[in-house]
């Protein structure tokens, strides 16, 4: 294993935060089959206290959990230089096999921990914390993802070797590559584009609409997932060329790197926050019927309707640009 201290950092973090989600769980089940709000024992008061004890705990661990994702795209991106035939993360992280496997993990993580952080916000509002079943019937699954994080990343780091000779992101995520990534690089950019930019007005416009209506909140969510998803296509397949003025270059890691002022970091995270802001929309929206939720759900639903759309709106702002002032012209090639 080649070690520094943001892998030394990442593995024990991990283990760590996936040895307390398993506790969390394990609790988690009493609570659930015990629970009782109206009841005045002393085994509630027990429950009530480990709780607040968990839940505190717990959302730290996942705000590292958040930001680990782009710490670790960053170290594989580090690392480039110790691999023959790497020259991002792309190269650094196939390696071995376990090196998109844990990314893909880690993606999924982020958002599950995401919408757990608004529900738990939401629960915290609401004096008999209405929710408290719902946040510990999702901690086993994010318990499960995260264990599964920990070890795959753990097989990735013990595995790598300064000895290994990697394929660059020209390799992988060309048009003529038999893969996914080769499938996303070969769509017709005009195609993606226009469509690109219809989600994201019709993302928009329901937001807007959701925004003064209180209308269509699950549509908005379900769009928001859409965008999120669609959002990390189009980079793939069309944005990320017009940062590299080169048409065939369609690596979604190189413009994490400096020689593009990092811009890459803002992009994903506008990206991420969008969607995850606008599917907990339609998470918690679920809830609005409850009584002492009645009037949090619908002010904190507007907060996070501006908040996703903010992050759509910055997401594109960034992407167009070098669509509209650079001097490169992709159609044509």
């Amino acid at each position: 294993m080649i070690l520094n201290p943001a892998i030394i950092a990442l593995m024990v973090g991990s283990f760590l935060i996936s040895g307390f989600a398993v506790c969390a769980a394990a609790i988690g089940v009493r609570i659930l089959r015990h629970w009782d709000l109206k009841s005045g024992s002393e085994f509630q008061l027990v429950l009530e206290r480990k709780t607040y004890l968990i839940s505190t705990v717990l959302g730290y661990l996942l705000v590292f959990e958040l930001f680990s994702l782009f710490m670790f795209v960053y170290t594989a991106d580090y690392n480039r230089g110790l691999f023959i035939g790497a020259m991002c993360a792309a190269g650094s992280l196939n390696v071995n096999a376990f090196g998109y496997p844990t990314l893909n993990v880690k993606i999924i993580n982020f958002i599950l921990c995401g919408i757990w952080l608004i529900l738990n916000f939401t629960d915290n509002r609401a004096h008999d914390y209405p929710l408290i079943r719902t946040k510990y019937k999702l901690i086993p699954v994010i318990a499960v993802f995260l264990v599964l994080e920990a070890l795959l990343q753990a097989g990735y780091f013990t595995g790598l070797r300064a000895d290994i000779i990697t394929s660059c992101c020209g390799t992988l995520f060309s048009e003529d590559t038999q893969s996914a990534a080769g499938e996303i690089a070969g769509l017709p950019p005009y195609g993606t584009l226009v469509f690109f930019f219809l989600s994201l007005v019709l993302t928009v416009r329901t937001g807007v609409y959701f925004y003064f209506t209180g209308k269509a909140p699950r549509i908005f969510g379900y769009l928001s997932a859409w965008m999120l998803l669609f959002g990390l296509i189009a980079v793939i397949s069309v944005i990320s060329v017009y940062f590299y003025e080169l048409p065939t270059h369609h690596c979604p890691f190189c413009i994490l790197q400096q020689e593009y002022h990092f811009i890459g970091y803002p992009i994903y995270l506008t990206l991420f926050a969008g969607g995850i802001f606008g599917m907990s929309i339609a998470v918690i929206d679920r809830f609005k019927h409850i009584d002492t939720l009645k009037t949090v759900i619908p002010k904190l639903q507007k907060k996070l309707c501006v908040l996703s759309l903010g992050g759509f709106i910055v997401f594109t702002l960034i992407t167009a640009y070098p669509i509209i002032f650079s001097d490169f012209k992709l159609f044509g090639y």
